[in-house]
């Protein structure tokens, strides 16, 4: 027979389990005080005036006025109250907005304080207290070279530090970064038009026909999270590079001048390409950086897209 665990051991395991409870709760109160703090002070105009509600929905009808459009005459209360009556709309505020994050094992790289795991999150809050302050909806896919998790779109705050929480602290059992998965199971999940954030770093094969069809159906935005260290070497001497998503490893010399521009120049191919995948299926982009400030990228890109659609 099995001997219980001590009364020592136990507390021991309690102890950690609350430590570890409380240092989450405290990151996610932090984030969420600061990301609430930047949606009051600076971004919530950006992002109503982007994504207002793109319908009108039937409010009640009303007696015709001089001046009112013929065309909003309700001709059956009309001949039933043998007066005109109109109908009166009101605009479809409520959008559904769907955060797609990559939680692959590249996001846990950092070479400043922040791993682009943290930052995406960071974005992730800020968008989703932007999206609950415009009364809208908001759910999450995790993905890795599978899809992880889904949450449904909902409103509230409480279920908002739910969607942060698991974008923190979930744990994936996938490694690699297939977002061709993601986009399909968005495209089945997700059937009516949706409001779509696509946080990766994209590293990742070919995913552009997916893409294409998400891009159809969805208002999407692509929002690639890098880091500085992922597109120039320092020149430190020999290091041992490991893909941390194959667990591949290559010894390279960074004192090398060729070497380094060699490494550069893969990332810039890469990158140009990207570019051009997003660009033919009309996609929206921001690129944010580890270490930097996102929030003069993001207002600058809302503003830009609020510009081209002719939003005041």
């Amino acid at each position: 027979m099995e001997r219980a665990p001590s009364t020592s051991l136990r507390s021991a395991r309690d102890d950690e389990r609350a430590k570890t409870t409380t240092e989450i709760l405290k990151k996610i109160r932090t984030l969420e005080i600061k990301t609430r703090g930047l949606v009051e002070a600076a971004f919530a105009g950006d992002y109503h005036s982007v994504f207002k509600g793109r319908g009108m929905n039937f409010e009640d009808v009303r007696e015709y006025q001089p001046g009112d459009e013929i065309r909003s005459i309700d001709w059956n209360v009309t001949a039933r109250m043998g007066n005109a009556f109109v109908k009166k709309f009101t605009e479809e505020r409520e959008l559904s907005v769907m955060l797609v994050v990559d939680v692959s094992a590249s996001g846990n790289f950092g070479s400043t304080t922040q791993s682009k795991r943290e930052l995406a999150a960071e974005v992730a809050c800020l968008l989703a207290f932007s999206a609950i302050r415009n009364n809208d909806k908001v759910g999450l896919i995790l993905f890795t070279d599978r899809v992880e998790l889904f949450i449904p779109p909902k409103k509230g705050r409480s279920h908002t530090l739910r969607l942060i929480r698991e974008i923190l602290f979930f744990q994936p059992q996938g490694r690699g970064t297939e977002p061709a998965l993601a986009l399909d199971y968005l495209n089945k999940i997700v059937t009516r038009r949706a409001v779509v954030f696509f946080i990766s770093d994209f590293q990742a094969p070919d995913f552009s026909r997916a893409l294409a069809v998400s891009g159809r159906r969805h208002d999407f935005v692509a929002i690639q999270i890098h880091d500085e260290r992922e597109k120039v070497l320092p020149n430190i001497g020999i290091i041992t590079l490991e893909d941390a998503e194959t667990g591949e490893q290559v010894e390279i010399n960074t004192a090398d001048r060729k070497t380094r521009a060699l490494f550069t120049g893969v990332v810039d191919g890469h990158e140009a390409e990207l570019s051009r995948t997003l660009r033919r299926n009309n996609i929206d982009a921001i690129t944010l950086q580890t270490g930097k400030d996102y929030l003069p990228s993001l207002r600058s890109f809302f503003k830009q897209r609020g510009r081209r659609l002719g939003v005041r």
